[in-house]
């Protein structure tokens, strides 16, 4: 090899580990971004200003040139924009943590025998929306026996009992649900996030199961799902795990088995 190879095939770690946003061209810091202002998009005037300020605002997140693309009133009050713009900074992909799974994904006969092995009787799950968020579609997705992407939700594994308690269900409620059907795991889902709904409405949850265990300190797995959670924020939230958009049935079942009946064996025949 000579020395000009030798010298390219160690660049190429260091290149690989710094990226630039591409757009039209490869490097070249093109982004484009989209935002609401709360400024009428009416008359000439008022359009222009409501660009200028679309601008300035792009301006003070680094896009430098940028250009409104596209801009529409919302109402009267509100205006939509897209722009287009270039940034000057770099990605360093050795600092972007990665949650990697940490557990095995197991086959509906898998967990329903590491569950009879390591339990002994029925894994209890409890699921429902709490406060006011009403999408049950998330937690449907994973409950259901009908599921998602192709794989059948937990109503569908033998050794698991399912109470789906629906949408805008009260905390006190899960808790007092949670506890009267001895729940080994509780899963929420959260769609709503205005305002960060989502975050305090588990953080209340959270809250709730540690007050209602008392000096024993035992409380059912607290799972969370929904399309914006951080997978990381798990222990700042007070729960045990966060699964995110595209979570299957079979990841949750998965860890479910994983963390509930830690020590069973998987060989042999399920019925």
């Amino acid at each position: 090899m000579t020395g000009s190879q030798a010298g390219s095939g160690d660049r190429r770690p260091e290149l690989a580990r710094l990226v630039r946003p591409y757009g039209d061209t490869t490097g070249d810091g093109r982004v484009q971004v989209s935002f609401t202002l709360p400024i009428p998009f009416g008359a000439a005037t008022e359009r222009s200003r409501a660009e200028g300020a679309a601008l300035q605002l792009a301006g003070k997140m680094g896009l430098d040139p940028a250009m409104v693309v596209h801009a529409k009133g919302m109402g009267p009050d509100y205006t939509f924009f897209v722009v287009y713009g270039r940034v000057a900074h770099l990605v360093d992909l050795s600092q972007v943590t990665v949650v990697e799974r940490e557990f095995p994904l197991l086959s509906p006969a898998e967990v329903n025998l590491r569950i009879r092995a390591g339990l002994g009787r029925k894994l209890v799950v409890v699921g429902a929306c709490i406060g006011t968020d009403a999408h049950t579609v998330g937690i449907d997705a994973i409950l259901n026996v009908k599921g998602h992407a192709g794989e059948k939700g937990l109503e569908y594994y033998r050794e698991i009992r399912v109470i789906n308690l629906g949408s805008q269900v009260a905390v006190p409620d899960l808790v007092a649900r949670a506890n009267a059907e001895r729940a080994d795991a509780v899963l929420i889902s959260q769609v709503v996030t205005q305002r960060d709904a989502h975050l305090s409405n588990t953080r209340q949850m959270a809250a709730a199961f540690d007050e209602a265990a008392g000096p024993t300190g035992h409380r059912p797995l607290l799972v969370v799902g929904g399309p914006r959670f951080d997978p990381a924020m798990a222990a700042g939230l007070g729960v045990d795990k966060i699964f995110g958009k595209g979570t299957t049935p079979g990841e949750v079942a998965s860890y479910l088995a994983a963390v509930l009946a830690p020590a069973a064996e998987t060989a042999g025949a399920a019925s």
